[in-house]
């Protein structure tokens, strides 16, 4: 009888969980995005939509997603393969590369501002060694670029660790016996990485790729830091109705709206990265 009952004992915490801390909420924004004073409406939708602040937020969150995780999960996978090797050192550059891990967004967003202002770290350097007569601008609505450009630099340097965590594990995970194999019958460094560690790293590299388009999805400190709302995301946008206009309506849409991308984003990398070995039986 314990046996029977121990595996919904034992997911029984998750379960709450996830009842009182994904599933409430996510329901009380359903009912608050399609009502108004107690009765079904779809004017909150109207009220969201006919707002140009909605779309640009839609644009902007996906622009970051786009140009971010990409490059993340490529300097991960490269990092996870150089740490892959032993060499001197190899313990602190890894603690190095963990520690903005430890940051949050709004300190990291700080510390990037503190880095890339007028007076900042940066502009001084670059005027030290001669390689600029004047600064160069980062923040302000007519840089908007550049600002886009400094939320980019501080996500990469904050949040290249948790994707190279989880690379680096998967790498952990692949028998030297393949890649031994695989050196016996002649098959170069390119050829092992490609036939090899790529196609038996995808469930890893599919874990981070979800994991890392959440955070994407709900990105705000640090763009509200560097940025303000001169570049708007949902999440930043959301905060802003709920807090600064009361509307909470149109701030549980532009929750939603973050869920189901997550929830698609999500999907099309179960369907799309799942290993070849993986699928066999199906």
């Amino acid at each position: 009888m314990k046996t029977k009952y121990l595996p919904y004992l034992l997911i029984l915490p998750a379960g709450a969980y996830l009842l009182f801390f994904i599933g409430y909420p996510l329901v009380q924004a359903i009912y608050l995005a399609f009502t108004q004073n107690g009765h079904f409406t779809l004017a909150n939708f109207h009220r969201a939509f006919s707002n140009s602040m909605f779309f640009q937020a839609l644009k902007f969150t996906l622009a970051l997603a786009i140009v971010i995780i990409p490059i993340q999960v490529v300097l991960a996978l490269v990092l996870a393969l150089i740490m892959m090797n032993t060499f001197k050192g190899k313990d602190w550059v890894l603690y190095a590369l963990i520690i903005p891990l430890t940051i949050s967004d709004v300190a990291g967003g700080l510390i990037w501002y503190t880095m890339l202002s007028d007076a900042g770290f940066l502009n001084k350097l670059l005027l030290n060694l001669g390689l600029i007569s004047q600064p160069i601008h980062f923040f302000g609505y007519q840089y908007r670029t550049m600002e886009f450009l400094a939320i980019v630099l501080e996500e990469i340097w904050r949040s290249t660790a948790i994707v190279f965590v989880i690379i680096l594990a998967g790498l952990q995970m692949i028998s030297r016996e393949y890649i031994e194999a695989a050196e016996v019958f002649g098959a170069g460094y390119w050829t092992r990485l490609r036939k090899i560690v790529i196609p038996m790293l995808k469930p890893s590299i599919q874990s981070a790729l979800i994991i890392r388009t959440l955070f994407a999805m709900q990105i705000f400190g640090a763009v509200w830091m560097l940025a303000g709302r001169d570049i708007p995301v949902l999440a930043g946008e959301g905060y802003y109705q709920l807090t600064f206009i009361k509307d909470y309506s149109v701030a549980s849409i532009y929750a939603l709206a973050i869920a189901m991308l997550s929830i698609v984003l999500g999907a099309l990398y179960v369907k799309f990265l799942k290993a070849p070995y993986l699928e066999v039986g199906e």
